[in-house]
């Protein structure tokens, strides 16, 4: 075997060991498992469920804000042939000069984050940290047009990131799979 051929495993070989060393140390500092816990949550601050669920698991209220008669119940509609789970449709106060205001507790904190990509992260935000259900009130506004397609949603996903637990809460601990 020539000289040059040696050099070379012994390279391969090197850089072979390296990238194990590499994985190994990857593998016993990963703190990722631990990611999703509530250690240090002052006490009384709720826990947010920050996982991003799938439209078929997310609860809704639609609420009509608008002085155009039916507007929830088209809403609604749309929703349900997009696998969101509507519970109630129905009429809220008039007067909100905004998209949408999505109202949700610290159950609804994933479920939330994904109907803001519905409306293209234009919706307001209405976090009750008091509320103990995990649906969304989501009350259509003036200014509301249409929901977003689904590569628009998809789209807005990816700008807004993970869902992250409001001021004065802790994410939940999420179960390791």
């Amino acid at each position: 075997m020539s000289f040059a051929r040696v050099r070379a495993l012994v390279v391969v070989g090197l850089l072979g060991v390296l990238a194990l060393a590499f994985v190994i140390t990857a593998l016993v500092r990963d703190t990722q498992g631990k990611a999703g816990t509530a250690e240090g949550c002052p006490d009384g601050w709720p826990l947010a469920d920050v996982t991003l669920h799938e439209p078929k698991d997310v609860k809704i209220n639609v609420l009509n804000a608008t002085d155009e008669p039916g507007r929830a119940g088209s809403v609604a509609d749309d929703f349900r042939n997009r696998k969101f789970q509507v519970q109630k449709v129905g009429n809220a106060p008039k007067g909100i000069d905004e998209v949408a205001v999505l109202r949700y507790g610290p159950k609804g904190v994933g479920s939330a984050h994904l109907l803001q990509a519905y409306f293209l992260n234009n919706a307001e935000p209405g976090y009750d940290p008091k509320r103990t259900d995990d649906t969304v009130d989501v009350v259509l506004g003036s200014r509301f047009q249409q929901l977003a397609t689904t590569t628009e949603v998809n789209q807005s996903l990816g700008d807004l990131g993970a869902p992250v637990a409001p001021p004065e809460s802790c994410p939940s601990p999420v179960a390791m799979k």
